[in-house]
């Protein structure tokens, strides 16, 4: 009974997520931008998320010239579909209105190669290249396995090592770009303006100033401050209150 009960609930939350969903499209379509944004919020709220609503949420808010909220949510929507080129673009739009123009310092090294090569896929497209290359495996162990001709014996042989290879580099790449996402810790300033302090104490010196849409990255927390790293690599400390967490 419980099971079932459960069910039904189940089934009511997808039903009511599912209509604020379209009516949160209607009022975007009727440019009602706070109206939608307040639909699809409610979407977010009760605990159901998807790329399409944060996606949606981030066209409401950009439409509102709220540069803020427009990038954290497409952030947010590129971590749920990461290869969908329309929230890239969007993402890209969105920080066109940031007044902030900090230079992305590249990498450099061995460590670099790496992480240009295993980026260039979400771990989960790794993990479906692994399994694509297992099923090659075994068709080509079948082949040697069951081939009568010496020919085609090594062929199939050579294919196997091959393979077995490419399990290996796409499980390695996918344990790697899993590994470095996780670490990330990314952030948007959602203060109109916020200074980067020297040192976590409100009386340091201001290293810089940040303003609304500048995306940062965390990497330490004491009490109600976030050190952060910028993408040209100027380190720098910023209260809590000035930032949001993407993930």
């Amino acid at each position: 009974m419980k099971k079932i009960l459960y069910l039904f609930l189940l089934i009511f939350q997808v039903s009511l997520a599912q209509t604020a969903f379209e009516q949160g499209n209607q009022y975007y379509q009727k440019e009602n931008y706070q109206a939608a944004i307040t639909s699809f919020e409610s979407i977010i709220n009760s605990g159901k998320e998807s790329a399409e609503v944060y996606f949606n949420l981030g066209n409401a808010y950009y439409k509102l010239h709220k540069v803020a909220p427009a990038i954290y949510n497409y952030e947010k929507a590129l971590l749920l579909s990461p290869n969908d080129e329309e929230i890239k673009t969007n993402l890209d739009f969105a920080r066109k209105m940031t007044i902030d123009d900090i230079k992305v310092i590249p990498k450099v090294g061995f460590q670099k190669l790496i992480s240009d090569f295993t980026s260039k896929y979400y771990y989960d497209t790794w993990a479906w290249i692994a399994v694509a290359f297992a099923l090659l495996f075994l068709a080509f162990f079948s082949g040697y396995y069951f081939s009568q001709k010496t020919v085609l014996k090594r062929v199939f042989f050579f294919g196997m090592f091959v393979w077995l290879a490419g399990i290996c580099l796409s499980a390695a790449s996918g344990f790697y770009e899993k590994s470095r996402t996780d670490n990330e810790k990314p952030a948007i300033i959602f203060a109109e303006t916020t200074p980067l302090k020297s040192e976590p104490k409100i009386g340091s010196q201001d290293a810089t100033v940040l303003h609304e849409g500048t995306k940062v990255y965390i990497l330490e927390s004491i009490a109600n401050w976030k050190k952060v790293e910028l993408t040209d690599e100027t380190t720098g400390w910023i209260e809590d209150s000035a930032l949001k967490e993407i993930k």
